[in-house]
């Protein structure tokens, strides 16, 4: 350290340059804000992202916005619609059909988050919640399919009635299979994507089946 002892630190050090922070017109993403926001338009926005989602699963194309923007609202809102509609179809009449509610709200949700684990266990490239996003949304069809049973069987029970609900709830049933898988199947290995569509195949015919079995009090 003998070096060290011989330099003056009292000597005056020029430095060149400035030292400033250069100040710049502020990106979007930076002064996007949704503290000051009011709650009006928050909401606003929210459902118009959900709707835009319901839009892509009923014209089902490429596209990568339920990977991208995810959210659970939309496939909540969709499971509780059809597990009110579900509920009470095959309940003792001194019951409220409340275990009815249970049991298609479990078996959607079981149903979501073991194929999202088959998926990521066969080698699948999206999150665990963007799967989940993607299958919820997906049941839209379906949802529709058991409003118009619903409504079918406000007419009455019969042959006809049962060859309506059959074919609406079998047209219903592909629509969601082929949405869902044309939003995954490029998210999984080429070799694999029949072990990924297999199951969830089963998955909304069981759905399909629920709501085709579906007879009122």
């Amino acid at each position: 350290f003998a070096d060290l002892a011989d330099m003056s630190l009292s000597g005056d050090i020029t430095v060149e340059g400035e030292i400033t922070v250069p100040v710049g017109a502020p990106s979007p993403d930076e002064d996007f804000s949704t503290l000051d926001e009011p709650v009006r338009e928050t909401i606003m926005r929210d459902l118009k992202a959900v709707g835009k989602k319901f839009v892509h699963v009923m014209y089902p194309k490429k596209s990568s916005t339920l990977l991208r923007d995810w959210d659970l609202w939309g496939p909540l809102v969709l499971c509780v619609s059809l597990a009110l509609m579900l509920q009470g179809g095959s309940a003792d009449s001194k019951e409220d059909g409340g275990p009815q509610f249970a049991e298609v709200f479990v078996i959607i949700w079981f149903g979501a988050v073991v194929i999202t684990l088959n998926s990521k266990l066969l080698g699948g490239t999206i999150s665990f919640f963007q799967s989940l996003c993607v299958l919820g949304y997906c049941v839209l069809p379906l949802t529709v399919a058991m409003l118009v049973c619903r409504l079918v069987l406000l007419a009455g029970a019969g042959t006809i009635s049962f060859v309506v609900r059959l074919l609406v709830v079998l047209a219903m049933f592909a629509w969601s299979t082929l949405a869902s898988t044309a939003f995954l199947a490029d998210s999984q290995p080429p070799n694999r994507k029949a072990l990924v569509v297999y199951p969830i195949f089963l998955f909304y015919f069981v759905i399909s089946w629920m709501i085709l079995t579906f007879t009122p009090q």
